[in-house]
């Protein structure tokens, strides 16, 4: 009782601060309790503001309230389902800037993580930082043995507000689990977890260091991208040293241009570099705007600020490839049949009318000049028919469309006659081939048989013991779901494998 006292006044309060912007459709559309979003409407006094578009309004509001409602917003800028692709958009636009906090509490930051004064640590330390957000704030530095680097520090205080301010998102998303069973399907309490569990992550900057340095192991040898190196000794939970890189912002074409440096070609690397760690890789930068992505001296694409990385398992990958490739032929019939075998449409539904559905959203698209073409918004229209066709959300996929359409914005910003299919599509089809090799057979096979034994247990024992319930019954009825995948997508590698076996014995045979 006392929970949803103290909620429900937070809540009353964020509703007040929103309808002051003309902001409140979000909470309208997800029907959340309406008293209280009818008395705010009623309250509040109308801010003067110049936008026009509702997402530009609410973007606003959630810069006022504050920085783990900006991390909000970015958050739903992945999620063109819940509130349409117009206000996605504009949240995307979200800027996630804020006023520096002094340096005096960076330096005592540094010095309480490492036991150290500053001076034996770097020998010089900028005071005025370059960057200030929500959770950091950057300073250039020189280390000791005369290295330059990038220190990044975290806001005081920062992950106890932080916390706070999740625990108010989930009260309101299970409350509107229990009480509007349309909103079920769009999962609002898995989306506010995982999106807390990112911003865990990110205020954990050791992690931070960790995926750049992933990042650095899966690109090695690429030619044309390079990544900041982690200083570990001068790396803690708050404070964070990299490799300074010196470069010039791939936003800034004319600097880009003045310098030298083939616009176009630095255009396919950053396409092609994206594809490169999603597809091939299972892993990606996913905050790559204008502001994290550079050219350096020698030409390469340089990358920095890896607080959000995307993963995506071997089986989406796969299918990933051959729907981009199925829809660029226009195998429309074959694309719906991947949707299918990857279990992303619930059975029941029939092929047909699915593929129907591909080919009212693919082909405007296919139609277009190829220089118009844009893999992120086709992707973000895919995943727009679920509501359709009550298609479960796949949060890892919004994230990647996310990515895309910032790299396509990256990519035509630098060469505006970028032909986006070509340039995806030799990474696409070297993915796609490779999977059709043994090696990838079993070791798909293998992850298959791995997660069949991780659900197995879980869905049994939510079935045998309960709860149950509504929202419980969803959550079983997932679990089992997930197994009868598990075992479909087993049973199809085994007999694929055990053909591809014969083949080989066959043609071994008669050579």
């Amino acid at each position: 009782m006392l929970r949803d006292i103290r909620y429900g006044y937070r809540f009353f309060r964020v509703a007040l601060t929103l309808a002051r912007y003309g902001a409140l459709f979000p909470l309208e559309h997800l029907e959340a309790p309406g008293p209280v979003v009818a008395l705010a409407r009623r309250l509040a006094i109308r801010h003067r503001t110049v936008a026009d578009r509702p997402g530009e309004r609410l973007a606003q509001a959630l810069q006022a309230l504050g920085p783990s409602f900006i991390k909000m917003g970015q958050g739903l800028a992945t999620r063109p389902d819940l509130l349409g692709e117009q206000v996605a958009a504009d949240l995307s636009a979200l800027q996630d800037r804020l006023p520096p906090f002094p340096s005096e509490q960076a330096i005592a930051t540094i010095e309480a993580e490492f036991g150290q004064p500053l001076s034996e640590l770097f020998q010089s330390f900028e005071h005025a930082p370059v960057a200030a957000a929500s959770i950091a704030q950057v300073h250039f530095a020189v280390t000791v043995d005369g290295r330059p680097v990038a220190v990044k520090i975290l806001r005081p205080e920062v992950e106890a507000r932080f916390e706070e301010d999740f625990k108010g998102f989930l009260w309101l998303a299970e409350r509107m689990e229990k009480r509007v069973p349309q909103v079920r399907r769009l999962r609002p309490l898995e989306v506010v977890r995982l999106l807390a569990a990112a911003v865990r992550v990110e205020m954990d900057l050791r992690l931070e260091a960790a995926a750049a340095s992933e990042l650095a192991d899966v690109m090695e040898g690429y030619e044309g991208y390079t990544l900041p190196c982690p200083d570990w000794d001068r790396t803690s939970r708050r404070v964070l040293t990299m490799e300074r890189i010196d470069g010039i912002s791939l936003g800034n074409r004319e600097r880009v241009i003045a310098a030298g440096h083939d616009v176009k070609a630095l255009a396919a690397i950053v396409v092609q570099s994206f594809l490169w760690q999603s597809m091939r890789c299972g892993v990606f930068h996913a905050d790559m705007h204008p502001g994290n992505l550079f050219v350096d001296g020698e030409g390469r694409v340089a990358a920095i600020d890896f607080g959000i990385i995307g993963r995506l398992d071997r089986e989406t990958r796969r299918y990933l490839a051959q729907i981009l490739l199925g829809i660029s032929n226009r195998d429309y019939m074959g694309v719906a049949r991947l949707h299918y075998e990857a279990g992303y449409v619930p059975p029941g539904r029939e092929v047909a009318s699915f593929a129907q559905a591909l080919r009212s959203v693919a082909e405007p698209v296919i139609g277009r000049p190829v220089s118009q073409i844009s893999l992120g918004r086709l992707l973000g229209q895919l995943f727009a028919i679920t509501r359709e066709f009550n298609m479960e959300t796949q949060p890892q996929l919004l994230l990647l469309q996310k990515t895309m359409v910032m790299v396509e914005g990256v990519a035509q910003r630098l060469d505006p006659d970028i032909n986006m299919w070509e340039t995806a599509r030799p990474v696409l089809e070297d993915w796609a081939r490779r999977q059709a090799g043994v090696d990838a057979r079993i070791a798909e096979a293998r992850e298959a048989a791995s997660q069949l034994l991780h659900n197995l247990p879980r869905a049994v024992d939510r079935l045998a013991n309960g709860p149950f319930g509504s929202a419980a019954d969803d959550d079983i009825a997932r679990e089992m779901a997930r197994v009868v995948k598990e075992l479909r997508r087993l049973r199809r590698l085994l007999v694929g494998g055990a053909v591809l076996a014969v083949a080989v014995v066959v043609g071994a045979l008669l050579l």
